[in-house]
């Protein structure tokens, strides 16, 4: 048997991805008590660089955000985001008039597709408590014939997302969270209708692992021919395939292999990516994935001459009301509710 292990690279800020993922990051920060607006306290402000906040201080990050953390008003063409909300809450509104707030385990997607304008807060909603704020967020390219699709925006709550949990023969627990891709008999919901995703053939999987301290567990392999990225990034030591690792690391897999997992003397929690590639040029600039320069020069006059539908909320950075629960208004008038 071949090495189970093709390679492997320390975790940076993105995360390193192979195609047909574009980008991966993960976001945690320890948010203080929320003031009247929903954001810090604006004495806590003072040292930071506002509007490019990228560097941790007190635990926290407000990144674009200049009164509430997060992402205000900015556009997307040419490929998909997938936000998995692990704690804490995310206030979403676009340029097709759709807007939700979402987290503690719920997932957004969103297929950008021709052209999309979305802002992506973090309220802070508790007033005599911390406001912890953990995500993933992931990019998945389009092809080329898929690339300027309308836009679609998507919400996979919480409560629809299996959990297959296994037990050892020492009694030790692993969780899985099957996102996209099925594992044994449990089905996700089903991705976007044009993602890459949603072509079975592609076998995209996005999971998350969470083992007990001590725990082992076999993940199955796939078909050859995928891209498949195990991202540890918490614990104190993990064998993968017999061999020790510290976290902070991202290890390629062959997809065709099942692969031994034990987790070290604390529990362990990992992200796995895997797809097909896609195989085309990529060409990027900024929110923009297309495959030629020349794409991304029309993609910039797109935006400057339609802004993508416009801009429907009355600030760059709405967020929604302290007691909204989880929802999610989508263009057509359909509501949603977490739960």
């Amino acid at each position: 048997m071949s090495d189970a292990i093709l390679a492997t690279a320390a975790l940076g800020f993105p995360w390193q991805t192979l195609d047909p993922f574009l980008f991966c990051v993960h976001h945690l920060d320890h948010y203080p008590e929320g003031n009247d607006e929903m954001g810090p306290d604006p004495s806590l402000l003072r040292g930071r660089r506002i509007g490019m906040d990228f560097e941790i201080k007190d635990g926290w990050r407000m990144y674009h955000g200049d009164v509430i953390p997060g992402f205000p008003r900015h556009p997307h063409r040419g490929f998909e985001t997938i936000t998995l909300a692990r704690k804490g809450y995310i206030d979403h509104s676009d340029s097709m008039g759709a807007k939700a707030r979402f987290g503690n385990g719920d997932v957004q997607w969103m297929t950008a597709g021709s052209g999309v304008v979305h802002s992506e807060m973090f309220p802070l909603v508790k007033r005599d408590a911390g406001n912890t704020t953990e995500l993933f967020q992931i990019w998945i390219n389009l092809p080329k014939v898929d690339k300027m699709v309308e836009p679609y925006f998507t919400m996979l709550w919480n409560e629809q997302i299996p959990r297959s949990e296994f037990t050892d023969d020492a009694g030790k627990k692993t969780e899985v969270v099957t996102v996209v891709g099925p594992l044994g008999d449990h089905e996700p919901p089903p991705p976007p209708p044009n993602s890459w995703a949603s072509r079975p053939e592609a076998e995209v999987a996005v999971w998350t692992l969470k083992l007990e301290a001590g725990a082992k567990y076999t993940l199955p392999g796939a078909k050859p021919g995928l891209h498949r990225a195990l991202y540890y990034f918490e614990g104190a030591s993990l064998r993968v395939a017999g061999k020790k690792f510290a976290p902070g690391i991202v290890l390629q897999l062959d997809p065709a292999q099942d692969v031994e997992l034990v987790a070290g003397p604390e529990p362990v929690e990992l992200l796995m990516l895997q797809g097909r590639p896609i195989g085309e040029p990529v060409v990027q600039h900024g929110p923009f994935v297309m495959n030629t320069p020349g794409e991304i020069r029309q993609a910039m006059i797109d935006y400057q001459r339609t802004g993508f539908g416009g801009w429907p909320w009355e600030r760059d950075d709405p967020v929604h009301p302290r007691e909204s629960t989880r929802f999610a208004l989508h263009s057509d008038g359909r509501v949603e509710h977490g739960g």
